[in-house]
């Protein structure tokens, strides 16, 4: 069975570091057939909210930039009820409260997605391409394996590599929860695309923060460089995250994790 087709056959999806945007919008598909074939429950979790998918989703988990291993261990927590003992220790001695804190997702978030699956009896979740560049990124596949191993979702993994990682992996030696770099003011998040194009798409806050208007052509500083686009205000989009389109280009903005925090410059300032 596929990737599209264990997901169409669910009655329980949630999604972690996707916004099922571009190119993965097969995958979205699945989860609507999923809806239509089997009354689906979806959760969906990002710290971007997808307008696009806000009809389908029955909750939606926000969490801070880069608390993706925060998040991992918050799962953990939530869905793993049977596992061995070292595992178990490692669960007891978890600072929810912390963790939940720093990474702005309630506990109570967790035990009602939990809640929602119960009655569910084929249950997916869906890990994105975030994920792959994060700094924190053996430590979560260490908790994405556990979780696959101890409890009852299927492990849908959409980047390959990170595919290869987590089904690979027979490490259980979790790591402490790191504290949780500081993501404030601008940011940018990238989308793959085969085709990178000129703009910048982010909410009216962003472009009041950043002290530009829609239509305005920008640089976008980051480390050294100054990546030029045209400023595009979306009501699809708040907050204060942004989006670029592109492929894996030489930009160092386009390396590395998919979000970067950045200043923006207007051209002719």
């Amino acid at each position: 069975m596929n990737k599209k087709e264990l997901i169409a056959k669910s009655d329980f999806v949630i999604t972690l570091g996707t916004m099922l945007s571009n190119n993965k919008e097969v995958y979205v598909d699945s989860i609507i057939e999923s809806i239509a074939k089997t009354n689906a429950k979806f959760v969906y979790m990002h710290p971007i909210d997808n307008i696009d998918i806000k009809l389908y989703y029955t909750q939606f988990i926000k969490y801070e930039v880069g608390s993706e291993e925060g998040i991992c261990a918050l799962l953990l927590d939530a869905f793993v009820k049977n596992c061995d003992e070292n595992i178990k220790a490692y669960i007891d001695d978890l600072d929810l409260g912390y963790i939940s804190a720093e990474s702005s997702a309630g506990e109570e978030e967790f035990e009602e997605a939990f809640e929602a699956s119960k009655e569910s009896t084929f249950k997916t979740l869906i890990i994105g391409d975030d994920i792959i560049e994060h700094d924190r990124v053996e430590n979560i596949v260490r908790l994405l394996a556990v979780i696959k191993k101890y409890s009852d979702l299927n492990i849908v993994v959409l980047n390959d590599d990170l595919e290869q990682k987590v089904n690979s992996c027979e490490n259980f030696d979790l790591e402490e929860i790191e504290d949780l770099k500081s993501y404030n003011g601008t940011l940018v998040y990238r989308l793959i695309d085969e085709e990178e194009n000129d703009i910048l798409s982010c909410s009216q806050s962003f472009a009041n923060i950043a002290k530009v208007q829609n239509g305005d052509e920008i640089f976008i500083n980051f480390a050294s460089e100054k990546v030029k686009r045209v400023l595009k205000v979306d009501d699809k989009l708040n907050g204060t995250v942004s989006i670029a389109k592109g492929s894996n280009c030489e930009s160092e903005l386009f390396k590395g994790y998919r979000y970067k925090q950045v200043k923006i410059e207007k051209v002719d300032a």
